[in-house]
């Protein structure tokens, strides 16, 4: 008779025991989905601004517009190196860093909160993250430019739907070979194993490799740097799409 009445209280003991409290959840579930956000942003994809319009049209970053944000998508690189026409989002080598300004605050609370949202994705990391295409790739030489201005790499030309805004190039009278030389001019560089040469879209207006080509790099980007590639238009939504990566070199 004890033992049953001992059962028939525990019974009713499990019945009345009242539910988890939601509020003393929601800090777990919020801690398991920073977790979460940090896992997915670190290695498998993030969400980038881009704020210039050096790859326009293909990217939006133009002055008085709403800036594209792209899907930077990090897994493929680490099986394979980035080929010719993928856009890519890296870090820039210190000679591409002479505008970059630090998007932190100076007051040591706030900019020790930017660096844990930075963590999360929730604010934007506090480096110099460049978008450009990559054009050559290590061992590669590239230059510009064949009799009709295009771009040559190993002496082939290139095949660069995607360019709507170069310098001015007029054969016979504005080209690589006449006094007064056209913007387009430059090289020829062999890309160093391990590197590659990137252009913006936007040819005659965006610092990419041959603006830097007297560093040490000559104006390349090692892979460490590259942070990923970008694979698609999320916001604003009637920008909405994939980012095209055509085989310009026809290979």
């Amino acid at each position: 008779m004890t033992d049953e009445r001992a059962g028939d209280d525990n019974d009713e003991a499990q019945r009345t025991k009242k539910p988890r409290s939601f509020w003393r959840e929601l800090p777990i579930l919020i801690l398991v989905a920073l977790v979460l956000s940090f896992l997915l942003q670190t290695f498998v994809a993030r969400v980038y601004l881009i704020p210039s319009e050096s790859m326009e049209p293909t990217l939006h970053g133009c002055n008085g517009c709403t800036g594209d944000r792209i899907v930077v998508e990090k897994i493929g690189y680490r099986f394979g190196d980035p080929t010719a026409g993928d856009v890519i989002v890296f870090r820039g080598p210190p000679s591409w860093d002479g505008d970059y300004v630090s998007t932190r605050s100076s007051n040591v609370v706030v900019r020790g909160a930017q660096e844990l949202g930075s963590l999360v994705g929730l604010v934007a990391p506090d480096e110099n993250d460049l978008v450009k295409r990559v054009i050559a790739t290590g061992g590669q030489t590239v230059e510009c430019c064949d009799e009709q201005g295009r771009v040559l790499v190993d002496g082939t030309p290139l095949d660069e739907p995607y360019i709507t805004m170069d310098f001015d190039f007029v054969p016979g009278t504005l080209t690589c070979d006449t006094p007064i030389r056209s913007g387009r001019c430059f090289g020829p560089v062999t890309v160093p194993e391990g590197n590659v040469w990137v252009m913006g879209d936007n040819r005659s207006n965006s610092a990419d490799s041959r603006f830097h080509v007297a560093d040490e790099l000559q104006g390349t980007i090692p892979l460490d740097n590259v942070i990923g590639k970008a694979q698609a238009i999320v916001l604003p939504p009637g920008r909405w799409g994939l980012i095209d990566d055509p085989d310009i070199q026809g290979q």
